[in-house]
């Protein structure tokens, strides 16, 4: 199964064709998943934590939004089989697990999804990202890379650019500052080039690190997905590149 890296966007992408339409295609391409994993930037917790292993209600954690943004459901079916295989990998290399059986999906992970899999019929399991640290997520995802020859569609989900103060809120088809446009350039010529080491120091160096990501939450699930990919030398493919109100949405398919 191949492993994917993509920008989520808001609660708003429902209202965006072009975007809908590029992850539509992008989901109709891939391999159908037996299950899906997915990390997103939008849960931070320590030590790594099993989300709901049944369909629980969504987690809509954003705000000031109209109010049918706080009415969509995306009722996808629990993955307890999937979470015993999550526990079974890690713990096997003592990494410190827990399980919050009430945690239903954020807007990072039910977002894209029910653009991708709107018939929300595959198995969902969201496990919280414990870090920021980039060679931690890394070996994460190596060792969640096993579930990829099961038919699970692993999914690091955040933002390639990711400054809300910088974008441009009153027009979906902004140009992209150079703050964005740099990052964005930069982080596709590393990616083709497999270039670890860049990213994992991409503070220091890629350029307009700090405006591009005044925190990395956004970009580092990047690093899941890569980890998951590292010893099986897949050839990364930008999927969805542009820019959505002047930030980066590039989504990245790795095999």
């Amino acid at each position: 199964m191949p492993v994917v890296y993509l920008s989520h966007g808001s609660p708003r992408l429902a209202d965006d064709q072009r975007w809908k339409g590029e992850l539509t295609d992008w989901s109709a391409e891939l391999p159908r998943p037996t299950a899906i994993l997915i990390i997103s930037a939008h849960w931070e917790e320590a030590p790594l934590t099993l989300g709901a292993t049944t369909t629980a209600p969504l987690v809509y954690d954003f705000w000031g939004f109209p109010e049918r943004f706080y009415q969509v459901t995306y009722e996808a079916p629990g993955a307890p089989q999937l979470a015993a295989k999550v526990r079974g990998l890690l713990r096997s290399t003592g990494t410190p697990l827990r399980d919050d059986p009430v945690r239903g999906l954020d807007h990072g992970a039910y977002v894209p999804l029910a653009e991708m899999y709107p018939d929300a019929d595959i198995p969902v399991l969201q496990i919280s990202m414990p870090t920021l640290a980039p060679e931690e997520l890394l070996r994460l995802g190596g060792k969640l890379a096993p579930l990829r020859d099961e038919g699970v569609l692993i999914i690091g989900s955040g933002f390639f650019t990711h400054n809300l103060s910088g974008m441009d809120r009153s027009d979906r088809d902004a140009a992209a500052q150079a703050w964005s446009s740099e990052f964005d350039d930069w982080g596709r010529r590393v990616i083709a080039e497999r270039d670890v080491d860049s990213l994992i120091d991409f503070e220091n160096k890629a350029p307009a690190a700090r405006l591009a990501h005044p925190t990395s939450d956004h970009l580092v699930p990047l690093f899941v997905s890569l980890g998951a990919s590292l010893d099986r030398g897949d050839q990364p493919r930008a999927v969805i590149e542009g820019y959505w109100h002047g930030l980066a949405k590039r989504s990245v398919q790795f095999g």
